[in-house]
């Protein structure tokens, strides 16, 4: 039997109107997986309100999940840093809504050991089981035994100075996973495992808007996953690509970017909301970029047009040959699939070009239009 192909993406906004044109470019690609995995990153939900310590994220028309739906997508991701903005209808409304879409959603629900649950489906021959953790925080969007939320490992902080200037810059910056939650997420893998024959895990992590940057504890949470029984990782969060790697024989991709992330919210122009005006404001001082004007919803890193669809493919032992589609974001918001062209070998080479700066040992080929990986 041919291998099991699972294509996974990255963050999904879907805050505007008519959302199913945003996938017409990649339409053909995505119904061509027998799995499609993907994260949904702020809840979707006509009631509730701003539920943040964080600068909350505006919720979206559940009915624009729809679009989902008709893309091909049977698994959605929701341990995020957004999920709680809109309290706890707004987790209820957006389960609600893709499960109406016979779509299966893990990492977020009424409460923790809910949150904690795997999505469960078939593929082909295989049995696939996915998990997702929130990495980022904030504490307000973690479920707990009574309250809705987000399944999570805490991540800890630590900054060191050099010098002797008690307030001044750190030299130094670590960041390691909290050991209750870090146990916790190994014994939701170990405990999948014996249940799947693929294990997906998703961690919610990384840097915001920092080109080819992994944190301290990035790669060890990652390996962590891989070494309690996960056969492939998956990172989003931090809106830009992030390099990829090998350890055991399993990929690990760092950061999946953007793909159908359109918003307005983070716009300073006529922007209704005064603390999400500021937040644009401010991160484009604190990361240093400015955003392209003629890409109006969609107001991230100009290196963020770089994208990419994971593409695994599992044979009936279990291996897997790990992969991805390059692809770019044009200036309507729409991913583009790309082919083995200038477009397409610039995409990749940016990928090695990250992936090298992180230090990762990865060597890259090309199979067809796919790039494959080693």
């Amino acid at each position: 039997m041919p291998p099991a192909t699972i294509l996974l993406v990255g963050d999904l906004i879907l805050d505007e109107p008519e959302p199913d044109r945003f996938f017409d470019h990649v339409r053909r690609v995505l119904k061509g997986a027998d799995l499609l995995v993907g994260h949904v990153e702020v809840p979707h939900t006509l009631r509730g309100r701003e539920s943040s310590s964080d600068v909350p994220a505006p919720p979206a028309d559940p009915a624009h999940l729809q679009a989902l739906g008709r893309a091909g997508f049977q698994v959605i991701t929701l341990a995020g840093n957004h999920i709680y903005d809109a309290g706890p209808v707004g987790i209820e409304d957006t389960i609600s809504e893709l499960r109406a879409q016979a779509i299966v959603t893990t990492g977020s629900g009424c409460n923790l050991p809910e949150a904690r649950q795997p999505a469960l489906v078939r593929c082909k021959n295989l049995q696939v089981g996915v998990l997702s953790f929130n990495c980022v925080g904030p504490r307000e969007s973690w479920a707990s035994e009574t309250k809705p939320g987000c399944a999570y490992v805490e991540v800890i902080t630590h900054y060191e100075l050099g010098y002797a200037t008690p307030g001044g810059p750190p030299s130094k910056i670590y960041t390691f996973p909290e050991q209750e939650t870090l146990e916790r997420m190994r014994a939701d893998i170990e405990g999948l495992r014996g249940r799947v024959d693929v294990l997906v895990v998703a961690l919610h992590k990384g840097l915001g808007h920092t080109p080819a940057k992994l944190a301290m504890y990035e790669r060890p949470l990652s390996k962590a996953a891989i070494d309690a029984g996960a056969d492939i990782v998956v990172g989003h969060h931090g809106h830009i690509l992030q390099g990829v790697e090998i350890y055991k024989g399993k990929p690990i991709y760092h950061g999946l970017g953007n793909f159908v992330t359109v918003t307005r919210a983070l716009s300073l122009d006529a922007n209704p909301s005064s603390a999400r005006s500021e937040w644009a404001r401010r991160r484009r001082e604190l990361f240093g970029f400015e955003p392209d004007p003629a890409y109006p919803t969609y107001p991230f890193h100009p290196e963020a047009k770089n994208t990419m669809i994971a593409s695994c493919k599992v044979s009936g032992d279990g291996r897997i040959d790990a992969g991805f589609l390059p692809c770019w974001i044009n200036p309507r918001g729409e991913p583009e699939v790309l082919e083995r062209d200038a477009r397409g070998t610039a995409v990749a080479a940016y990928v090695e070009k990250i992936s090298r700066a992180c230090q990762l040992k990865t060597e890259f080929d090309w199979d067809g239009d796919r790039v494959t990986f080693r």
